[in-house]
């Protein structure tokens, strides 16, 4: 079959083009080159060698920063369409490689990454030394389609058709809080004295009290006098006596400084899910990790 396709006129360098789409995304050169880890005038530099190879203008100097040209906006989508063909590549180029040795990046909570994962991990590199493992502990959920982790561990499943998911195990999670504070709210503890608690939330949103208000809890957002994103930050502070907290039992029950607050509550159940993307599925490498991963978390 002949191909028409014109390949002396595909001229531009594929760095020249990233710069563009991530310098259009982040809004100047300096927010891109963060972003890149580079050095902001190469940034510059490449946004303008791409102009040069195109015989376009894409950006123009506003009070805030960089703005695109209607010649870059045109361009842009086109540009972001590129990119996701070549993360493609990439995942699909990772999913085909059969040598173990190499890296893999697993992403959990930090609670997660705190208690469940360090003996998982130890025996991985027991048994297979040549893979590098990155652990990056973080309750956002990071992106598996651009290739930011191999393999999540998520209290969620994912609704991506991309993303293949499997439930490793289902915890339980409970309230607690040191004895000192819970007499502070009586000496019979009940759904309504505990619900005059001080609670340590994640954020400003009502999912958390919404969970609660299920059990019988009669909360306010007022209730949520601390908040942090952090875990652990929310675990010292339960174990300080600062309010009242959740934790996995496992967690929660061993720890002598606190108790559930109060005995009669049901648990909150927490699922875990091991996420990889269909791409790198079939790579030797995720698929002996996940499978250690699925087999000791299921236990």
């Amino acid at each position: 079959m002949h191909n028409c396709m014109d390949w002396k006129r595909l001229e531009f360098d594929w760095n020249h083009v990233r710069a563009f789409l991530v310098t259009a995304d982040e809004g100047s050169f300096s927010a891109a080159a963060r972003a890149l880890e580079i050095a902001q005038p190469t940034v510059g530099r490449q946004v303008a060698a791409l102009e040069a190879e195109l015989g376009v203008t894409l950006f123009e100097r506003v009070a805030k920063g960089l703005a695109l040209t209607p010649t870059g906006v045109e361009l842009v989508e086109h540009v972001r369409a590129m990119s996701e063909a070549a993360f493609r590549v990439a995942r699909v180029a990772a999913g085909q490689t059969l040598s173990l040795d190499g890296p893999i990046c697993i992403t959990a909570s930090e609670i997660d990454a705190t208690y469940l994962l360090p003996p998982i991990v130890a025996e991985l590199r027991a048994k297979h030394p040549g893979i590098d493992v990155e652990i990056v502990a973080s309750n956002a959920p990071l992106d598996l389609q651009r290739r930011e982790a191999d393999i999540a561990l998520r209290s969620f499943r994912p609704s991506e058709p991309e993303l293949v998911a499997r439930k490793v195990r289902e915890s339980e999670a409970y309230l607690y809080a040191t004895p000192a504070y819970l007499r502070t709210l009586g000496k019979r503890r009940t759904r309504e004295s505990l619900s005059r608690a001080t609670f340590i939330g994640f954020d400003r949103s009502d999912t958390f009290r919404k969970g609660l208000a299920a059990l019988g809890l009669a909360l306010t957002a007022e209730s949520f006098a601390i908040r942090c994103q952090s875990q652990h930050v929310q675990w010292a502070l339960v174990r300080q006596g600062a309010g009242v907290g959740i934790m996995l039992a496992d967690i929660g029950d061993a720890e002598p400084s606190v108790r559930r607050a109060l005995d009669d509550l049901p648990p909150i159940k927490v699922p875990l899910w091991l996420v990889t993307h269909r791409d790198v599925h079939s790579s030797r490498r995720v698929r002996v990790v996940a499978d250690l991963l699925a087999e000791r978390l299921a236990r």
